[in-house]
């Protein structure tokens, strides 16, 4: 796979790796962070071996939101430019056609909390810790987390984290819905593995078509929302896997799927 300075990327058995490489800055973003991680999630989203996508964070965090050293000598107009860079990439990881598992490995703190609401499911180490603290700083989170989170946890739960800026730990994360599943320190990527394959055992088109349906879907009324997702479904009803996966089931087998 094509290399970076500030990521890392590997693939092997159709899962794609993506490694946040900035350790000594706890991962922080900087602006050649955001251009290669725009880069990698297009070439990502093309390559038809990689069936998930897992994304986690080189060294003790997962990411730590912005490289302050780098925002601090900016004018407005240049962090709003900076800022819309972090919005694409998080908009991408939502849109991407493969799901897409945050491997929270350590703190995940800021923008390192908005990137992983943007992932599809999130894993995380059970010593790891999450918040928004950016009312501290006398700011507001400016990449999604104002809008993603009261709809991943509700709005009472998210007024809570981004009015009081606390740090929450792995298991209160995990009871309010904020993140899938906790899994012991050193662990955390075995365990998103292990999610990506009981993924990838099911059809490839029918888990993009419903990745798909999820994302589009949660902005849309209800009604609309329904009508979209009917139309994914009849999709699935035109490829071989349909055919394969009715035909097992009827077999009692296991199914062959193929992507097709």
């Amino acid at each position: 796979m094509k290399s970076y300075k500030t990521i890392l990327l590997e693939k092997k058995t159709g899962i794609c790796y993506l490694t946040l490489n900035r350790p000594k800055v706890r991962n922080a973003f900087n602006q050649e962070m955001i251009d290669e991680l725009r880069d990698a999630l297009r070439h990502i989203d093309k390559d038809e071996e990689i069936r998930v996508l897992i994304i986690t964070g080189e060294g003790k965090a997962f990411q730590a939101g912005a490289d302050i050293a780098e925002l601090s000598v900016m004018t407005p107009m240049q962090i709003l430019r900076w800022n819309e860079g972090i919005v694409r990439v998080n908009a991408a990881l939502e849109e991407l056609r493969q799901p897409v598992i945050a491997a929270i490995n350590g703190a995940a703190m800021g923008g390192g909390l908005e990137l992983a609401i943007s992932c599809t499911l999130r894993i995380i180490a059970e010593s790891a810790k999450m918040a928004l603290p950016e009312v501290k700083l006398g700011i507001i989170p400016g990449t999604g987390g104002t809008q993603r989170l009261p709809r991943l946890i509700g709005k009472g739960r998210a007024a809570e984290l981004l009015l009081t800026g606390e740090i929450i730990h792995a298991q209160d994360a995990f009871h309010m819905g904020l993140v899938n599943k906790v899994a012991p320190d050193n662990k955390v990527v075995e365990a998103a593995e292990e999610m990506a394959h009981r993924i990838m055992s099911n059809a490839p088109i029918a888990v993009e078509m419903a990745k798909n349906a999820l994302e589009i879907g949660k902005d849309l009324p209800l009604e609309h929302a329904v009508q979209y997702s009917q139309k994914n479904c009849v999709t699935c009803f035109s490829t071989e896997d349909m055919r394969e996966g009715m035909a097992a089931f009827l077999e009692k087998r296991k199914a062959n799927f193929k992507g097709k």
